[in-house]
């Protein structure tokens, strides 16, 4: 993927290559030159840019062995530490230290999506990140909103098992999954904004939604296939000189239009109606922007609705796809979980948000699935905002900071037999709490963590109670992995044989 960027490169160094040693040199006299960390070898111009490769994590786990847990690393023009250490993770993100790292790099391919980096996910940290901030935890993740709204995400999920009911009848028990999962985990957040789904078919959508469906599934699609597209002109600004990324600079303003057009009906109807006691996170800004129009601008509203649609889908997608994944291919561990779930629930209903608390396996299971296959295996990064020391090391002010959560999480010093799924190792609480960190940690940590956990534990629980599974074939399931940019899904979308457990079938005609 990076590499078919180069043959374009070589041409431009051999045209170019004494003004950029120059610009270069110029660039990297800026921050503390002294005590840097470990540093392996890189070439002029693109450092250290060749190490791009995936899977990123992975590679960049055997490099620390080698040069450290505090690793500096130049891609092109930027520069990044990179860590791998416990230790070092708590002191990167210690009451102190956290606020120094409390920015997003900037990125232009992420202008227009973001809204001139106004969204909750890039915005600078300031006044503007903790109003949105603030909204998103009180509004759509508090607790309270959280309990009064479980028979929603109780419905989606009962909805979702009615689709695996029908489509296991009429394909000799077969069924896709991947596509089922994505579609539960936008509908719960689409329901939560706006009061409406837009996948699962006849079934789930209103007939005069269908049209709008579809606009909002293709939107979605090209979306998330422009955030994981590899931009190495964010590395080498002047390979914008000969166009490499323009293309994509006129899709995303492309996309921008329709999503505009989209987001702008949404929030009309929504004026219309005018519930502001709904419930619904758009009601909610609306409301604000009343309230305070100069800080809830409509690009403001357009961004909030677009960063928590986007960052609240994929990712529990794919943590539901790869814990299903691991309990197919380990039937000892899911028969624990149906036992513990028949002996917990009444075997007359579907299992409730409410009996998760008495579930303590199914966290088990969860949260050594998160560890396994952490669905962003390097957290979304930071950048300093002045010059700091971290573990003995200077770190520059506009460094950008790459915590590898993927190699904390499968440290052979912090875990026992750390690359096999065994949900028993967290019986315990953790005594460390950066031990496991898939949903990110301090200020800019996922504010829609506690939700995630709900969402999870519920369709996973469900559909161990209502469906017996097995894999197709007798065989093991792919756990072959597909990386972007960001997030690592699995390479082969899930299928799985599944019969519905007999005093369940009643739910789902």
């Amino acid at each position: 993927m990076i590499e078919a960027y180069f043959s374009h490169l070589i041409l431009l160094l051999l045209i170019f290559i004494i003004p950029l040693i120059v610009f270069m040199k110029l660039l990297n006299k800026t921050g503390t030159k002294s005590n840097l960390p470990p540093s392996p070898p890189s070439f002029p111009i693109i450092g250290h840019l060749l190490m791009l490769k995936q899977p990123l994590h992975e590679n960049l786990q055997k490099l620390s062995q080698k040069f450290g847990p505090v690793m500096l690393l130049h891609f092109g023009v930027r520069k990044f530490v990179v860590v791998t250490s416990l230790s070092v993770v708590e002191e990167c993100f210690n009451q102190t230290n956290d606020v120094v790292f409390s920015n997003r790099p900037r990125v232009s391919a992420a202008k227009n999506m973001t809204y001139n980096f106004s969204s909750i996910t890039v915005a600078p940290y300031g006044d503007l990140w903790r109003a949105l901030r603030r909204v998103a935890a009180s509004e759509f993740f508090s607790t309270t909103h959280l309990a009064a709204t479980t028979h929603s995400r109780e419905h989606e999920v009962k909805l979702m098992c009615r689709q695996i009911y029908n489509e296991s009848q009429k394909s000799q028990q077969v069924v896709e999954l991947e596509s089922k999962f994505r579609g539960l985990m936008n509908n719960i957040i689409t329901m939560g904004f706006i009061g409406k789904r837009y996948f699962g078919g006849d079934l789930m959508i209103e007939k005069g939604d269908v049209e709008v469906a579809h606009r909002f599934q293709e939107i979605m699609e090209e979306s998330f296939t422009q955030i994981n597209a590899p931009k190495i002109e964010e590395f080498l600004p002047f390979l914008k000189w000969v166009g490499i990324g323009r293309t994509r600079e006129m899709e995303s303003y492309e996309l921008m239009e329709k999503t505009n057009e989209l987001l702008d009906e949404f929030i009309r109807e929504r004026r219309r109606k005018g519930c502001s006691g709904s419930g619904l996170m758009v009601d909610s800004l609306l409301a604000l922007q009343d309230a305070e129009p100069e800080l809830y601008t409509h690009d403001i509203i357009r961004s909030h609705i677009l960063a928590i649609i986007l960052t609240g889908t994929e990712a529990p997608n794919f943590a539901l796809e790869w814990t299903m994944s691991l309990l197919l291919n380990n039937r000892k561990v899911m028969q624990k979980l149906k036992n513990e779930i028949d002996t917990k629930v009444d075997s007359n209903r579907l299992l409730q948000e409410g009996d998760l608390d008495r579930l303590s396996y199914l966290q088990n299971v969860i949260d050594e699935s998160l560890r396994l296959y952490p669905p962003v295996p390097m957290l979304l990064p930071r950048e300093a905002s002045k010059d700091i020391m971290i573990g003995g090391y200077s770190i520059p002010r506009g460094t950008t900071l790459m915590v590898n959560a993927w190699a904390i999480h499968r440290d052979p010093v912090l875990w026992d037999n750390p690359d096999e799924f065994i949900p028993e190792r967290f019986g315990e609480k953790l005594e460390d709490k950066y031990k496991t960190i898939p949903f990110g940690v301090g200020r800019r940590g996922c504010p829609g963590m506690n939700l995630g956990y709900r969402v999870l534990g519920l369709a996973l629980g469900t559909l161990i109670q209502a469906f017996e599974w097995e894999t197709i074939g007798g065989g093991e399931i792919d756990m072959t992995a597909s990386y972007g940019d960001l997030l690592m899904c699995k390479l082969k979308p899930l299928q799985a044989l599944c019969k519905p457990r007999s005093n369940m079938i009643a739910h789902f005609l």
